[in-house]
């Protein structure tokens, strides 16, 4: 396990993927950020090119690196404007979950893991699922899991 330094401000990461509950994430971690002169960061993860054919996956790979980045501007506009601070922006490509916890040993500094459950009838989500059951013990950071269902006045009430 790596050993932490004495850090002087909390680092709160969220994970950027296409479910509506990302933005329940982002709005909790800024807010605790603001709170706790702390930081938001952001993970935005790729799916690998999957081509037989070398300069096809490599235009695939370019596709979707555009579309993180410029997900992850927008991303970090808001971020910017509800905790005060530019994020620290991570844009990576594998499965999820790898990349998720490669980052998490690489970059001492992140605080703070924070999710949003999706609250349909399929569960929380497969992060959410993974991370607080089988690959909990490889975390080496707290892991906040907030309902996907709260609102903004819900959000602004417990932050």
């Amino acid at each position: 396990m790596p050993t932490k330094a004495k850090q002087t401000q909390r680092i709160f990461l969220v994970v950027v993927d296409p479910s509506p509950e990302l933005k329940v994430a982002l709005r909790f971690a800024c807010r605790r950020a603001k709170a706790t002169n702390g930081r938001v960061a952001m993970l935005y993860v790729t799916e690998p090119a999957d081509s037989e054919w070398a300069a096809v996956g490599e235009l695939m790979r370019e596709e979707r690196r555009q579309e993180a980045e410029a997900r992850m501007q927008e991303l970090a506009a808001q971020a910017q404007e509800l905790s005060g601070l530019m994020p620290m922006l991570y844009v990576r490509e594998g499965a999820v979950r790898d990349e998720l916890l490669k980052l998490l040993d690489e970059e001492p500094g992140i605080s703070v893991l924070v999710l949003a459950a999706d609250v349909g009838p399929k569960g929380p989500g497969p992060l959410c699922t993974a991370l607080a059951g089988k690959y909990m013990g490889q975390l080496h950071v707290p892991l906040t899991i907030v309902p996907g269902s709260l609102t903004v006045e819900e959000i602004d009430a417990i932050t």
